[in-house]
C-alpha cells in the first residue's frame, strides 16, 4: 500500500510537499522492515518533517503498539499528527463483562473503552417443548427441564472461572451485563448456581433479538447509558466523600496546587483527586544570577505574565528549563507519595463544582493537617485563605 502510495505522490505538483511525502513514506517503509509481524495491539506509526522551536526541521519516526488493542484501521497524510484513535484508548479503562445466552448456546465476552473481545462461547442442544409420538409427556418434560438446568449451571460456573480473579477471589469486571432473547439470562441471575459475588455486580438484563456475536453487539448499544452512568457513579461517590470532609471541616482535606504539592511532599495524601484537563504547567525555573533551580506551576494566565519569570528577591530572570503538563507529571509520579490517584470529569454536578470552586485538584488526607510549609519557610493556615 505505500508503494502504491509513493507513486501517487510522485505526483504532487508542489516540490516541497512531493519531497516531505515521499521522504515520510520511504521513512515508514524502512521503519516496517524492522517488524516480523503486527504487534498484538496493533502498530502506531508517525513519520514526518517537524518544526523545532528553534525554526529548524526535523525529520522524526515514532512507532510503537498502544497499550490497549486499538480497532481503528487508518492511513492519512496531512499536515499534522492524527491521535484521535488514540484518544479514544485514554477514555476508560473500566472492564465490563457480557453474558449472552439463549437456547443455542452462550458467549461470553468483555468490554474496555471501545474494545471488544470475545472470552469463550458454546453451543447447545436443547430438546423442544413438543416430545415426539409415543413419548411420555411428564418423563419428556422432566428431561427437558434437567437439560436447562444443566445448561444454566454450565454457564454460571463458566461465568465465576472468567469473571472471578483466583488470585484476589474477587470480580475482575466492574460490571456484568446479561443478555439474551429467551428467558435463560433472568433464570441465570435468578439461580442458586450463579456467584452471588458476580450477582451483585449485575448493571442491567437486555433483551436482544439474537445470540452470539451478534447479540453480543446489540447488548454493548443497549447497556451504552448504564456502562457511562458507572464511571459518573464512582466520580460522584469520591466528590461526595471529598465534599463530606469540608462539610465537617475535619482538616483532612486538601486543595489548590501549592498546598495540594506540600501535602503531597509531606505524604499526608490518601487519594489524589485531578480534573483530567487540568490546564496547569509544571516548570522547572533555573534563576540566571545564582543557577538555582526551583519548581513552580503556572496556567495559561500567569505564563503570560513575565513577572512571574522574574525572581522578586534577586530581580533575576528564570529560565524555563522543563516544562511538563501537571497532569501527566501526576500520572507518572503519583505512586512516590503513596497516593492513589483518581482523575474526574466536569460531567457531573459535583464533579462540575469540584472543578470550579476548587481549582479541580485536591486531595483527601490521611490525617489532619495543621499547617503547611511553603518554599519560603513561612506557614500559613489549614483553611488556606
Amino acid at each position: 500500500m505505500l508503494g502504491a502510495e509513493y507513486g501517487t505522490a510522485s505526483n504532487i505538483k508542489s516540490r516541497a510537499k512531493r519531497q516531505s511525502v515521499m521522504a515520510a513514506i520511504t521513512s515508514a517503509q524502512q521503519k516496517l522492515k524492522l517488524y516480523g509481524r503486527v504487534p498484538c495491539n496493533g502498530l502506531v506509526l508517525y513519520t514526518g518533517t517537524i518544526i523545532t522551536d528553534g525554526g529548524k526541521e526535523k525529520t522524526v519516526t515514532l512507532d510503537f503498539e498502544p497499550f490497549r488493542p486499538i480497532n481503528a484501521s487508518l492511513y492519512l497524510c496531512d499536515n499534522r499528527f492524527h491521535t484521535e484513535p488514540l484518544s479514544e484508548l485514554l477514555q476508560s479503562n473500566a472492564k465490563f463483562g457480557f453474558i449472552v445466552m439463549d437456547g443455542n448456546g452462550t458467549l461470553f465476552g468483555t468490554l474496555i473503552g471501545n474494545t471488544k473481545k470475545v472470552l469463550h462461547k458454546f453451543s447447545v442442544d436443547l430438546p423442544k417443548k413438543h416430545g415426539r409420538g409415543g413419548q411420555s409427556a411428564p418423563r419428556f418434560g422432566r428431561l427437558r427441564d434437567e437439560k436447562r438446568h444443566n445448561y444454566v449451571r454450565r454457564t454460571a460456573e463458566l461465568a465465576t472461572q472468567f469473571f472471578i480473579d483466583p488470585a484476589t477471589n474477587r470480580p475482575n469486571v466492574s460490571g456484568l451485563i446479561l443478555a439474551g432473547s429467551a428467558d435463560f439470562k433472568t433464570e441465570l441471575g435468578q439461580s442458586g448456581t450463579f456467584d452471588q459475588r458476580l450477582a451483585a455486580k449485575v448493571l442491567n438484563v437486555v433483551d436482544v433479538s439474537c445470540g452470539g456475536e451478534n447479540g453480543f453487539n446489540q447488548a454493548i448499544d443497549m447497556s451504552a447509558k448504564v456502562i457511562s452512568n458507572v464511571k459518573l457513579l464512582k466520580e460522584k461517590k469520591l466528590t461526595g466523600r471529598y465534599f463530606e470532609e469540608v462539610r465537617r471541616d475535619t482538616g483532612k482535606y486538601v486543595f489548590g496546587v501549592d498546598d495540594t504539592m506540600a501535602a503531597l511532599e509531606m505524604g499526608a495524601v490518601e487519594t489524589l483527586i485531578v480534573w483530567e484537563n487540568l490546564d496547569i504547567n509544571r516548570y522547572s525555573l533555573k534563576n540566571s544570577a545564582t543557577g538555582e533551580t526551583m519548581v513552580k506551576h503556572f496556567n495559561k494566565a500567569q505564563e503570560a505574565d513575565r513577572d512571574n519569570f522574574v525572581d522578586k528577591a534577586t530581580s533575576a530572570e528564570l529560565e524555563a528549563v522543563d516544562r511538563t503538563l501537571l497532569v501527566e507529571w501526576f500520572a507518572e509520579n503519583y505512586r512516590q507519595f503513596g497516593c492513589r490517584l483518581e482523575f474526574i470529569t466536569d460531567k457531573s454536578e459535583e464533579g462540575s463544582q469540584f472543578c470550579g470552586a476548587f481549582g479541580g485538584i485536591g486531595g483527601i488526607l490521611r490525617y489532619r493537617v495543621d499547617a503547611y510549609d511553603d518554599a519560603s519557610g513561612d506557614e500559613y493556615d489549614e483553611d488556606f485563605e
